[in-house]
This record gives structure tokens, C-alpha cells and sequence, in this order.
């Protein structure tokens, strides 16, 4: 009898990794790409793994910050107003999200897939033959009151096994010396890690394409047939060429196309896109950046890469999948960098440097990873937001220990495709 394989939809680096464990399990696997393979939300990002990231991004305060920041055109937060019933629902169920209850439950999720993630990264560097460095991650706090915030999610960590470090100024040039930062303090996560997530992609479809996955690009799903609670037939058009792909299982991860698709499969996924934005630039001589940064007030991301230079990345653009650039929000990261780093200036770069992704949110600031509870072979592993590169290795070990009926390293109900209903 031959072997179906077990179809993929996407591939970013959710999919991939997701292709990775069920290869690995001795499973045939062919991921389907909409994408040309050089595009996607993981190729420009900030490329930071962070387990320190434990607290969702529905959690108290933030309708009022989102509220402030969208009366300023280059703040962190945009959401584009436009009539839309799936923005409104999603809204609301964002609203009933953000209470320290669904904080609390969150925490221990979030970090313990964050923290098999950091281990998955650190045996996997060598095989997949990626940059891998645990420098930490730095909190810049310009302003003492958000520095005393900080202090608090240091303070939780700690309790919660995440060793954080409330630093001052004469600690935080030790640690920078070059840059010098002029701010209130900052915490310091020293166990986090980043890589160079362009290197990782591309030795993973490497890695995935030799061992026998096949990797459709270009290819898009428009139609299924189903026997039954079962798919059995995909309906891909490839370059308007139609094909029919029997398939075993089937895994739903398609980033913030994932919602759209969700409804082909019966599933009710809400999911906005939030566009992301980054810019790359060479090492300064004398003025280079060390360690991974976070500006806490701008919530502009800063990593230092393997190739000597740095990625500043930010802002969150709740607008659909529109893929205009909007400049504003990218003068927004620019100009906060020397707010942080006085003798460290920036020119606003040319459009054509820019480059944007769309992270998946969900309405309460978890993935979806598990059984879609709409057919029995299908499975859901998306809705990361910005931290789709930190939690890929462990989501995607994560789904495939479940599709092959073993038992998974962490409960995933807290992840459960099935919670905002069918």
C-alpha cells in the first residue's frame, strides 16, 4: 500500500519545522507554499528565541496603550480603520483577553514552549548548520516608571525559573560598552538566544528537500474533498495548473492566511495579520551593537547577526493583508534608536530597503497548535504572532508528536484550535 503523505499548508518556518519532526518520525511530507520560498514573516525578523517572552500580548493595559498609540502616525500599534465584522469579533474577543486571569494561565504555556524551543535550537545548530548564540536579551527602559514595570516581569520570571537581572546605567555599559545607552536601566534575560533566521530557513529547506520532502511553491489551496469527518483530496493550483494531491493527515499552518483557509475547513481561527517592519544595517566600527535589545518604551527590536550587521525591526500594523509600506511607521523605529543611543544615528532608509512581514495574531495572544476538532485528520499549528521563529521548533515537535499518537512533551489545551468555538 503507498504511503499518503501528510500535507503541510505553508511554508514558513511554523510548516517547515513541523515538516522537520514528522520526517524525522519517518513520515512522507510535501508542504504547500503559496509563496515563491523567498518571502515570508520569518526571513526579515529580529531572529531572537525567548523564553523570557512569557507574558501574551493580551494582557492588562494594553487596550489603553493601543488607544494612546494610535492618535501617533510612527507609534508601536496601528490598527488601519476599515469596516470589517472579523476585526470587530476579533477586537472583542481581544477585549475579554486582557485581564490578569488569562495572564496568569498563559505564563507557564508560554514559557514552557518557549523553553524547549530554546533547547530544540541549541542541540539542532550544529546539525542544521545555522548561527546560534546565547548572548540574552536586554529591556532598555528610558523612563523610570516603565523601568519599574520591567522590574516586575523580572521579579515573575525569576519566580518562574527565567533568570532576570534589574540593571543600571554603570552595569549596562559594562555590558555595552561601544554604545553606551542613555536610559533609566533595563532587565537583562541572560539565558535568551538568537540566531540569523535567513540562515536557518534555508538550511532547514535544505536539510528537509534532501532528506526527500517535497516542497511545492507557488502553489495555493483552493478546494478539498472529504469521505466523511476525513479530507482525502487537496486541490492545489500551481502556475493555474490544478493538481490533485491525496493526503494522509493534514496540517494547517499558514500564518495569517490561516484564518481565510480556516473557512474552506469548517474551522473558526480568528486571526488578523499584524504587518511587522525591519531594516537591515552594517556594524558601526566603534559603535558596535553586542547583545539583542528590546527599546521597551518604541518597542523596536535590535539584533546584532552573524555577517557583522544589526536588524532593528518594530511596530504592529493590525490592517489585513495589505502589503503597502507604510513609511511613517518605519520612521517611527528609526527615530527611536538614538532616543536610546544618542551617538548611534540612523538614516531613514529608501522603501525599497524596507522589508514587512505579517505576524499571525490570535485574539489572546496564544498560538493555535493541535487537533482541529472539524476532521480527524487535520491539524492546526499557527497564530505565533511576533514570536513564530521562538516557539517554531518546539510547536512543530509539538503537533507531530500528537499526529502520530504520542505522547506530547506539554499539555496543548491551553492551545487548543477548538477554544473560541466552531
Amino acid at each position: 500500500m503507498v504511503q499518503k503523505p501528510i500535507a503541510i499548508i505553508g511554508g514558513g518556518i511554523i510548516g517547515l519545522f513541523s515538516a522537520y519532526y514528522l520526517l524525522e518520525s519517518g513520515e512522507k511530507v510535501v508542504v504547500i507554499d503559496k509563496s515563491s520560498g523567498n518571502e515570508g514573516c520569518s526571513f526579515g525578523n529580529a531572529g531572537m528565541v525567548v523564553p523570557s517572552h512569557f507574558i501574551p500580548l493580551a494582557s492588562p493595559g494594553m487596550i489603553e496603550k493601543g488607544l494612546k498609540w494610535m492618535l501617533d502616525s510612527e507609534s508601536p500599534f496601528y490598527v488601519k480603520p476599515r469596516i470589517s465584522l472579523e476585526l470587530l469579533k476579533w477586537g472583542l474577543q481581544f477585549y475579554k483577553n486582557s485581564n490578569q486571569k488569562h495572564v496568569d494561565s498563559s505564563v507557564p504555556l508560554l514559557r514552557d514552549l518557549g523553553l524547549i524551543s530554546k533547547l530544540l535550537y541549541h542541540d539542532l545548530a550544529h546539525k542544521l548548520k545555522y548561527s546560534y548564540e546565547e548572548k540574552g536579551l536586554i529591556m532598555y527602559c528610558k523612563k523610570q516608571n516603565t523601568l519599574d514595570e520591567e522590574a516586575h516581569v523580572a521579579e515573575l520570571a525569576n519566580k518562574i525559573g527565567i533568570v532576570a537581572k534589574v540593571l543600571d546605567k554603570k552595569s549596562i555599559h559594562k555590558l555595552e560598552p561601544e554604545i553606551r545607552p542613555e536610559v533609566a536601566g533595563a532587565v537583562y534575560f541572560p539565558g535568551d538566544a538568537h540566531l540569523n533566521p535567513t540562515e536557518l530557513i534555508e538550511s532547514l529547506k535544505k536539510y528537509l528537500v534532501d532528506k526527500g520532502v517535497v516542497i511545492k511553491h507557488n502553489s495555493e489551496l483552493i478546494n478539498i474533498q472529504t469521505v466523511g469527518d476525513e479530507i482525502t483530496t487537496l486541490e492545489i493550483l500551481n502556475d493555474e495548473q490544478k493538481e490533485m494531491l491525496e493526503v494522509g493527515n493534514v496540517v494547517l499552518a499558514a500564518g495569517s492566511w490561516s484564518g481565510i483557509l480556516g473557512k474552506m475547513l469548517r474551522l473558526n481561527l480568528p486571526m488578523q495579520a499584524g504587518k511587522g517592519y525591519s531594516v537591515s544595517k552594517s556594524q558601526v566600527p566603534n559603535k558596535e551593537i553586542f547583545i539583542p535589545n528590546i527599546l521597551v518604551e518604541a518597542r523596536v527590536a535590535i539584533t546584532p547577526m552573524s555577517g557583522r550587521f544589526v536588524r532593528f525591526g518594530g511596530t504592529m500594523e493590525i490592517g489585513g493583508l495589505d502589503s503597502t509600506i507604510n513609511m511613517n511607521r518605519v520612521r517611527g523605529v528609526i527615530k527611536s534608536v538614538p532616543e536610546f543611543f544618542p551617538d548611534y544615528a540612523l538614516d531613514v532608509p529608501k522603501k525599497e530597503e524596507v522589508w514587512y512581514g505579517f505576524r499571525p495574531c490570535s485574539p489572546d495572544g496564544l498560538p493555535y497548535i493541535g487537533h482541529s476538532g472539524a476532521y480527524k485528520n487535520l491539524f492546526i499549528n499557527t497564530g505565533h504572532a511576533m514570536m513564530g521563529i521562538s516557539l517554531a521548533p518546539a510547536s512543530g515537535k509539538l503537533i507531530a508528536q500528537q499526529i502520530l499518537g504520542k505522547k506530547t512533551e506539554m499539555d496543548l489545551n491551553g492551545f487548543s484550535a477548538q477554544r473560541f468555538g466552531n
